[in-house]
């Protein structure tokens, strides 16, 4: 296995761990609601909990889409990479106005605005350089 490729692999791993998190805590919220805050809300800000969950759960499986072929996937990712940096914003926000929330709020505003970015970075220099040395657009 060439240098190239072991650092796809490594790419691939990475991605398909990092999915987890918006995969695992979507489908939470998706099945619980807001039990995951221990916050108590009303009937529609639950309902849109949930269907926020279910795009966090979408996002989280598009992600795992671009594994097989993670070299070639290069728009998805930036596509999704900028859903989730547009949310880390938003949530970057809420920070302002309203204070700062739990630890696991913040670790989410750490994948949305540094660790997504710079996977979607390393995917842009592996699919670079697939294209270079095997013609791959």
């Amino acid at each position: 296995m060439t240098k190239l490729e072991q650092e796809r692999r490594r790419l691939q791993q990475a991605v398909a761990l990092a999915a987890l998190i918006p995969v695992a805590t979507g489908l939470y919220g998706v099945l619980f609601g807001q039990a995951l805050t221990g916050d108590s809300v009303s009937i529609s800000a639950e309902s849109h909990f949930r269907f926020l969950s279910g795009l966090l759960l979408g996002i989280g499986v598009l992600f795992w889409t671009t594994v097989p072929r993670i070299e070639i996937r290069t728009d998805r990712f930036r596509i999704l990479t900028l859903l989730i940096v547009i949310g880390g914003l938003a949530r970057l926000a809420a920070f302002a106005l309203t204070g700062l929330p739990s630890l696991f709020m913040i670790g989410g505003l750490v994948m949305e605005l540094v660790v997504t970015p710079v996977l979607c970075l390393w995917q842009t220099r592996i699919a670079n350089r697939y294209a270079d040395a095997f013609g791959v657009a």
